[in-house]
């Protein structure tokens, strides 16, 4: 038994015996609830400790046995129904109306109903709240739809970060949402791994003929992180006048060390713009890790130095 099947359990309890003021036995409430005598005459001490501020008589649930009947005196407020404070309708409804917006989710009519029945059970509509969209692109919807084909595809892409644009097969595995953009998810199998490809870059897309198999293909879990773990990690030591980087960026690891200087350990885009984030902080970021980083900021520093004339 769960902490959780519990805790339903005694919410439940109350009104079924408010609805029943003749009693129930307690071998047949044990029965409906699921569980034995025993484990329901705890559940019914627990309810006696329960009820509203102040906790003393006439504030807890008052439960009373007669010839092995349970019935209830005083339900302390559980005999209504629980509904929602209108900070707790607006939070929701504000949730699911971004949901709809969100690339990939493919019952909308749930959601539609789901935002009905709040508005019908909060008691009063929630605030009109504008909802900014998660993603603009026109596109999302129509890569959703290659991967709920379960079809390759072939797709010609843009890398802004080379400059390059290149053509390649990947098995569609979801569309993500991450920073206003949209992103398909895929096994690249010219990469050999997992990557993802920004929607407003793939200039072409073929549907194939065959299927897409993602995991198949590879030992890595099944898709339920985006730009987590797959992301390359750089390690830093940062002098003082670096001392926002770790407000204005995700750090996994933050480390103070004895000369005032900080080692973090951070995800980032790619190892070409991490050298283009190392260069800008100057002599503020000494590279620690990997080694390529390391390589890259050396080769790019030393060719800056060369076009200028020695003294």
């Amino acid at each position: 038994m769960t902490q959780q099947n519990r805790l339903a359990r005694l919410l439940n309890l109350v009104p079924y015996l408010v609805a029943r003021p003749e009693g129930v036995p307690l071998a047949e409430l044990a029965a409906e609830f699921g569980v034995d005598a025993d484990q329901m005459q705890s559940d019914l001490t627990m309810l006696w400790m329960c009820g509203l501020p102040g906790y003393g008589p006439g504030d807890l649930i008052d439960i009373a046995f007669d010839a092995d009947a349970v019935r209830v005196l005083f339900a302390a407020g559980m005999d209504r129904p629980v509904r929602l404070a209108a900070h707790e309708a607006l939070a929701l409804s504000v949730a699911l109306r971004v949901l709809a917006d969100t690339p990939g989710v493919g019952d909308r009519a749930a959601i539609a109903s789901a935002l009905d029945k709040l508005a019908a059970v909060a008691g009063e509509a929630p605030a009109d709240v504008t909802v900014r969209d998660t993603v603009t692109d026109p596109q999302a919807e129509r890569y959703a739809a290659l991967v709920a084909s379960g079809h390759a595809a072939r797709i010609t892409y843009y890398s802004a970060s080379r400059d390059t644009t290149s053509e390649r097969v990947v098995d569609p595995i979801e569309v993500v949402a991450a920073d206003g953009h949209a992103y398909l998810r895929a096994w690249c199998r010219a990469a050999g791994e997992i990557r993802q490809f920004r929607i407003d870059r793939i200039d072409a897309c073929s549907e194939l003929d065959e299927p897409s198999e993602p995991l198949r293909l590879t030992n890595q879990p099944a898709p339920t992180a985006f730009l987590a773990s797959e992301l390359p990690r750089i390690q830093l030591r940062l002098g003082p006048g670096a001392k926002t980087v770790t407000d204005a960026y995700p750090c996994d690891e933050v480390i103070g060390e004895s000369d005032g200087r900080r080692r973090v350990t951070m995800r980032v885009r790619d190892l070409d713009w991490a050298r283009r984030f190392v260069l800008g902080l100057g002599g503020e970021a000494e590279v620690l890790e990997p080694e390529e980083l390391r390589d890259a900021v050396r080769q790019t520093a030393r060719a800056a130095l060369a076009r200028y004339p020695s003294a």
